[in-house]
């Protein structure tokens, strides 16, 4: 029994003495925007060994979004660093002995779960050889939609609608927090935002959203009838590709 233990000991001993610290910096970085740090919650990182799974670091993403002249204004060469001291990432440190294949998956942002996307990579992991600067930055495509009125699962008596429609309104950010309004760096008179009316499932039509206000879009819907009603606010940019969506459910009474 002592030598069985007395030999675990030296192969966690000799484990330990061969095994080399390695950081490998990850950053998660919204599509067409800056990255995802403190602000919007960040995102969540885990490293795993491809082989096994076994998860070698995990956490999440914190700092500042960004330079944003630097990331959003500036032309970029080759080699540019995009990121600072003070810039938003997670360093994963892990203890590795020879070179290790590893995923690395974002969900990103954590805090918003109707929006959150997973995105991945692999790569070595070279025992000794950081990754640091940018390090790894993984791309999270998207806009965060939240939509505010109506609310989920919400009673309205159909009498209390205004004759002017059912107020719709829907609050929109970049995946990293960063604002959309008209004529800003997050143009939203280049997207195209709309409201997606269904009752009892069948459709009754879209509604433009206009944007009187910072990260702020509004519309009516004309309700004449009681029932269930789905609302499916869309946004999208034809120029990045970008997309974002979110979805309530109410009830018209009589």
């Amino acid at each position: 029994m002592k030598k069985s233990i007395l030999s675990l000991a030296l192969l966690l001993i000799s484990v330990n003495v061969f095994a080399t610290e390695t950081k490998l910096m990850v950053r998660a970085k919204a599509k067409d925007a800056k990255f995802v740090g403190s602000s919007i919650g960040g995102a969540h990182v885990m490293v795993r060994n491809t082989v096994n799974g076994e998860i070698l670091a995990e956490g999440n993403t914190r700092g500042s979004t960004g330079n944003t002249d630097l990331i959003m204004k500036n032309g970029h060469e080759r080699y540019t660093q995009l990121s600072d001291d003070k810039t938003a990432g997670f360093m994963a440190i892990v203890d590795i002995d020879e070179p290790t294949f590893v995923s690395v998956e974002v969900i990103s942002p954590i805090n918003k779960k109707n929006a959150s996307v997973r995105a991945s990579t692999e790569l070595w992991l070279i025992p000794g050889k950081d990754i640091l600067g940018d390090g790894l930055v993984i791309e999270i495509p998207g806009f965060v939609v939240d939509i505010l009125k109506p609310n989920t699962h919400q009673y309205i008596d159909l009498k209390s609608i205004p004759s002017s429609g059912l107020p719709i309104e829907a609050h929109i950010v970049m995946m990293c927090g960063c604002p959309i309004e008209s004529d800003g760096i997050w143009d939203s008179k280049l997207m195209e935002v709309k409201a997606s009316v269904k009752k009892d499932g069948k459709p009754l039509g879209e509604i433009q959203l206009d944007n009187p206000a910072q990260n702020t879009f509004r519309g009516r819907a004309g309700i004449t009838e009681a029932g269930h009603y789905k609302i499916t606010v869309y946004a999208y940019n034809p120029q990045t590709g970008n997309t974002g969506v979110d979805i309530v459910n109410y009830v018209v009474r009589d």
